[in-house]
C-alpha cells in the first residue's frame, strides 16, 4: 500500500495529512486495496455497501442499465476520487447503480465506521479526515447539481454546450479532453447517438467547435 501513499496524499479525504500519518492511518482505518481489470464490477446494483471507496489509480464509470439493457452514464470516476459514501448509512438501501472499471483499477474500502468514529489513539489527523469527508461529499453535491443542469436541457446541442462549457472551465482551457468515448457520453447526457454525432458535425460545420475522438476544441 506504501506506493499508493503520495496518490492518497492528493486526495480530498487525505488533504493536509503527511505521508507517515496517511501508513498510520490505513491501518486505523481498516484500508484495504483491490484492483480490477478493465471491464470488472468494482459494485453492482442491490449490493449492500459499508466502505467509502477511494479510486488509488485507473478510471471507473457509474452506470444503470435497465430492463432492456439499455445504459445511461451516470458518472465518471478518475484517480484520487470518493464514492460509494452516498450509500454508507444504516437506512441508504442497496446499490441502485453499477461501478465499472473503465481501465485497470486499484480501489481502497474504508471502513466507513472506523472512518467517522474517532480511533482509541485519538490522532489529530483523524478529525481532519472527518472533516475532509464532509466537504468532499459537499462538492460531490454541486457535481450532481451540474449534471442536472446538462441533461435538463431541451435539445442535444444545448446538453453538449451546457456539458463541453463545464469542462473548458474545469480544464481552465478551450482545449479539452472528455472521459468519454461518444456511445458513452450520448448515455452520459441521455441522448441517442446517431443525433448527437450528427449535431456535433452541425456544431462543427457552425464554427463552434473542433473534434478528434475525445479532444474537444472550442471556439
Amino acid at each position: 500500500m506504501k506506493e499508493f501513499v503520495p496518490v492518497l496524499k492528493r486526495t480530498k479525504l487525505f488533504f493536509g495529512v503527511g505521508d507517515e500519518d496517511i501508513l498510520t492511518m490505513l491501518s486505523c482505518l481498516g484500508a484495504r486495496l483491490r484492483t480490477y481489470k478493465k471491464g470488472e464490477y468494482v459494485l453492482r446494483q442491490g449490493e449492500h455497501l459499508g466502505d467509502i471507496l477511494v479510486l488509488a489509480e485507473g478510471s471507473l464509470y457509474i452506470q444503470k442499465d435497465d430492463y432492456w439493457g439499455n445504459r445511461t452514464i451516470l458518472g465518471h470516476i478518475g484517480a484520487g476520487e470518493i464514492f460509494g459514501e452516498a450509500y454508507v448509512a444504516p437506512e441508504s438501501g442497496a446499490l441502485m447503480n453499477d461501478v465499472i472499471a473503465a481501465q485497470d483499477s486499484s480501489v481502497f474500502f474504508f471502513d466507513v465506521k472506523r472512518v467517522i468514529t474517532t480511533c482509541s489513539s485519538a490522532c489529530c489527523f483523524h478529525t481532519m479526515v472527518v472533516q475532509n469527508l464532509f466537504f468532499a461529499i459537499s462538492e460531490k453535491n454541486r457535481s450532481l447539481v451540474r449534471k442536472l443542469d446538462h441533461i435538463s436541457r431541451r435539445t442535444t446541442r444545448e446538453k453538449l454546450l451546457a456539458y463541453l462549457s463545464e469542462e473548458a472551465k474545469k480544464q481552465n482551457s478551450a482545449d479539452i479532453t472528455i472521459p468519454f468515448n461518444r456511445q458513452q457520453l450520448a448515455d452520459y447526457l441521455s441522448v441517442d447517438r446517431s443525433a448527437m454525432s450528427n449535431e456535433l458535425c452541425k456544431m462543427r460545420d457552425d464554427g463552434l467547435l473542433e473534434f478528434e475522438r475525445s479532444r474537444f476544441r472550442l471556439r
